[in-house]
């Protein structure tokens, strides 16, 4: 299998197809959030949701907390996925589950210490894959992704060891530390968001250099 490559905090049509082509697996549809980049209204996100081609997967980043008010975002966006960037209750993820069974759910997991791999059990049973994160959910103002910041990947190496589901590694990936987070991870995923932009926007030259990057770790076999 090889490592899929998820671009986060797109914020146009245009941006899509760029990273579409560009060869990424997913795109990352982020709305509303208490804190940092990328954010989109609903009306975007659905607008964009419907012209992703399959098999590349459109990701809702939701900050809500409860299955009914997740579910809900999602029938108004009609991702292929949702991704729950907070860390919901167990209850709500369970009935999460039962509320939304065709769509794809991924629960973001924020590495701050080795707590996160307490979180495993937790939502394994309800869920198709993680993402690890370097967002501070219990800050003064919540950070729930986008921070351009690496955490821990010894923790996230142990977290893919022992994880039942696929594991996404985030958090402060670019083309020039893409290969060591590769290598030292092994995750069944990459998502990236500031390493590959520049004033905001999705960068061409970033992106074709950390695909690049991405590729060689593939093709030397180091990829999942």
């Amino acid at each position: 299998m090889r490592t899929r490559l998820k671009v986060c905090c797109i914020a146009s049509a245009d941006e899509a197809w760029m990273a579409i082509q560009a060869g990424a697996d997913a795109l990352g549809l982020v709305a509303n959030m208490p804190s940092g980049p990328g954010t989109i209204s609903d009306d975007q996100i659905a607008t964009i949701a419907v012209l992703v081609p399959p098999p590349v997967a459109s990701f809702l980043l939701t900050s809500e907390i409860s299955a009914d008010a997740i579910s809900a975002h999602v029938r108004r966006t009609q991702p292929s996925t949702v991704q729950v960037v907070s860390h919901i209750a167990p209850a709500e993820s369970a009935r999460l589950a039962l509320l939304e069974p065709h769509v794809r759910r991924v629960q973001v997991i924020h590495v701050e210490d080795r707590a996160a791999l307490d979180l495993l059990p937790t939502y394994s049973p309800h869920v198709h894959a993680f993402l690890l994160d370097s967002g501070r959910p219990n800050a003064s103002v919540a950070e729930l992704g986008g921070t351009g910041r690496a955490h821990d990947w010894e923790i996230s190496a142990a977290f893919v060891e022992a994880s039942p589901r696929p594991v996404f590694l985030a958090g402060g990936l670019t083309a020039d530390n893409v290969g060591r987070a590769i290598d030292q991870v092994q995750p069944y995923g990459l998502d990236v968001c500031s390493g590959v932009r520049t004033y905001g926007r999705l960068d061409p030259v970033k992106l074709t250099a950390l695909w690049r990057r991405h590729g060689a770790q593939i093709r030397n076999g180091r990829g999942m």
